[in-house]
């Protein structure tokens, strides 16, 4: 009977190493190289993000909600304001399948302008599935969180990344990135809104990246821009680093002329 082996495992196979502290800085890398060597695999060459709330329903849904809640006696006003904001999912929706069809049209080799999202419900999923519905390669970052977060069932299924770290999650919207639509959501919406809109102010993103605010009421109401204008926290200029609307037309024909002026010439422009 030969003896089990006592010897120690190779260090890059030990799971007990590469899940403690001392491979944190290894597990960081692999969230880097990884994703890399897929998107390279894949001619993934730029990608335009949206950033919008998980909470948002599809009309469809928050139709049905608004029904069983007058049917059962449940809270009509907040299922109603879910149907109104339902707007944004079906702008997004929109939006991406406009986006994905006018990518698939231009003369390259590799794949320009893919739609990419946070890869979880809401206006993530609204977005892949708009990209989806046309036929196109789409993109999923999701992020482990304790409550689970499945990734939307729209991303193409070879594009879909788990990461456990958000700044690495957050590098690989932005490096990608030739143009940005935010959509209205909550604390994670506008933490990423307000790294991307740093790094355009402070200049550390050096590519020309158009950034859509869409929905003027609620930003409007969330943000009070102007005030931090007269406060003099920011210029009056930095109020032309995005542009405002609640029109699906307007967005896709500012983001896709913003594109053809400054990205289409130069696919490699990163940070």
């Amino acid at each position: 009977m030969s003896k089990k082996s006592s010897r120690q495992p190779r260090a890059y196979e030990d799971e007990n190493f590469l899940h403690s502290p001392d491979a944190r800085a290894l597990r960081i890398l692999a969230e880097y190289v990884e994703p890399n060597s897929r998107f390279k695999h894949y001619r993934i060459e730029d990608t335009i993000i949206f950033f919008g709330s998980a909470r948002i329903p599809s009309r469809e849904e928050a139709e049905k909600a608004v029904a069983e809640a007058k049917a059962n006696g449940g809270d009509v006003a907040k299922a109603e304001t879910k149907l109104d904001l339902s707007q944004y999912y079906e702008a997004t929706r929109e939006l991406a399948r406009r986006f994905t069809e006018w990518s698939k049209g231009l003369e390259d080799n590799d794949r320009r302008f893919v739609v990419c999202s946070g890869g979880g419900p809401g206006i993530m999923e609204a977005a892949n599935r708009g990209a989806s519905e046309a036929r196109g390669i789409n993109v999923g970052l999701n992020i482990s969180l304790p409550f689970e977060q499945a990734e939307n069932p729209h991303i193409s299924r070879e594009l879909i990344f788990e990461f456990h770290y958000f700044f690495m999650r957050k590098f690989w919207f932005a490096y990608l990135a030739k143009a940005v639509v935010v959509m209205p959501g909550g604390f994670g919406t506008l933490d990423e809104l307000f790294e991307l809109m740093t790094l355009i102010q402070t200049g550390k993103i050096r590519k020309h990246l158009p950034v859509v605010l869409f929905g003027s009421k609620y930003w409007a109401e969330v943000i009070n821009f102007k005030a931090l204008e007269k406060y003099g926290t920011i210029d009056a200029s930095d109020l032309e680093l995005f542009f405002r609307t609640d029109s699906v037309d307007e967005a896709f024909e500012y983001v896709t002329e913003q594109l053809k002026t400054h990205s289409l010439a130069s696919p490699g422009a990163r940070l």
